[in-house]
């Protein structure tokens, strides 16, 4: 019901609630969404309960069956779309109830880059929910924080620097657009990469590192390898903080809400799914080095109707393919995650 409750709530400004949206694009509503299994759970008006029992457990085992098979068959077809392209492609695919669908490369450490900045505003609210921090206090950011050579839509915004911002907006910048000077700021208000890791490590989230800031990765790129996760670990956390096991309630919903406003990645994850469904996501994108690109990352949760939903983190490493390659392997991966989590059920 909280899901219910935050996905509708999030979306009153013109996006309809997702299990609306969500079962509209499949032509169902919520009562006729259970229906859809009425054959499987009750195959039979049947007066003699003996033979009710007998047909539900052998209907329970052909559900386990097919459910095995149904995510057998998507990792071969999830092979197929990464087979022969020159990179190594991670994926990793967590159902609500926290179980691993897909793993491919799962547990490979793999870099970052930029979906980094989630785990640092986690960090960062959870020192909110603490009292510590305040979303609308007022943060002084000088002119010599707003690097040039970054990519940094706080500095284009504020060019003269030397002025107070709240705390909620360099948040939404860092998520939503990916602001590496946003990123910086907010690494400093809170002691460093340090404060991060062991927060998030107390979660329970292990196989990730984060070692560098922005402007030190800028400066030295083999340190973006040194900023790792598994996309296990990225699903398993994407989980844990839809859950409401990472942060309070309200900063859940907060961060959930620009994380689906994020202004990245149009041509990954959310690409091919129908327009109406709900992704909230963050990307990271390395530059290319003689001719290979380091990553091309997205990860995030994609909600289903009647009030499910799924994680996905895919991760294309040290590719040789273009850029538009490497998002286009990121968006057939989603949409045959998305095919699958509707059309074998």
């Amino acid at each position: 019901m909280k899901r219910k409750i935050l996905i509708a709530g999030l979306f009153l400004g013109g996006v309809a609630a997702s299990n609306l949206s969500a079962q509209k694009y499949l032509g169902l509503s919520n009562s006729n969404y259970s229906g859809v299994y009425g054959s499987q759970y009750n195959p039979a008006k049947l007066t003699d309960e003996k033979v009710k029992v007998a047909v539900n457990l052998v209907s329970f085992n052909g559900l386990v069956n097919n459910d095995y098979y149904k995510f057998k068959n998507l990792k071969r077809d999830i092979t197929k779309i990464i087979q022969g392209k020159n990179a190594l492609v991670a994926v990793s695919v967590m159902n609500s109830k926290g179980k691993t669908e897909v793993n491919i490369n799962g547990n490979k450490k793999v870099p970052m880059l930029s979906v980094f900045k989630f785990h640092i505003a986690l960090a960062v609210l959870d020192l909110v929910d603490r009292g510590i921090l305040d979303l609308e206090q007022n943060i002084f950011v000088k002119k010599s924080e707003l690097l040039e050579n970054t990519w940094s839509p706080i500095r284009d915004k504020y060019p003269n620097g030397n002025v107070n911002i709240p705390l909620r907006e360099i948040i939404e910048y860092t998520v939503s657009q990916s602001d590496n000077n946003g990123c910086d700021i907010l690494l400093r208000l809170i002691g460093g990469v340090d404060t991060v890791q062991k927060f998030i490590e107390s979660k329970g989230i292990k196989d990730f590192a984060i070692k560098y800031n922005e402007e030190e990765m800028n400066k030295n790129g083999k340190s973006i390898y040194s900023n790792y996760t598994t996309a296990n670990a990225s699903s398993r956390l994407l989980q844990k903080f839809y859950n409401g096991e990472i942060i309070s309630e309200s900063s859940r919903d907060f961060l959930f809400r620009i994380m689906y406003e994020t202004s990245t990645g149009a041509d990954r994850l959310i690409s091919l799914l129908p327009p109406d469904v709900i992704v909230a996501h963050k990307t990271g994108t390395s530059g290319i080095v003689s001719g290979i690109q380091a990553a091309t990352n997205d990860v995030g949760i994609i909600i289903l109707p009647d009030d499910e939903y799924y994680t996905i983190s895919v991760f294309v490493i040290n590719s040789k393919e273009n850029t538009s390659t490497n998002e286009k392997i990121i968006a057939d991966i989603s949409k045959t995650v998305w095919d699958y989590y509707f059309q074998n059920k």
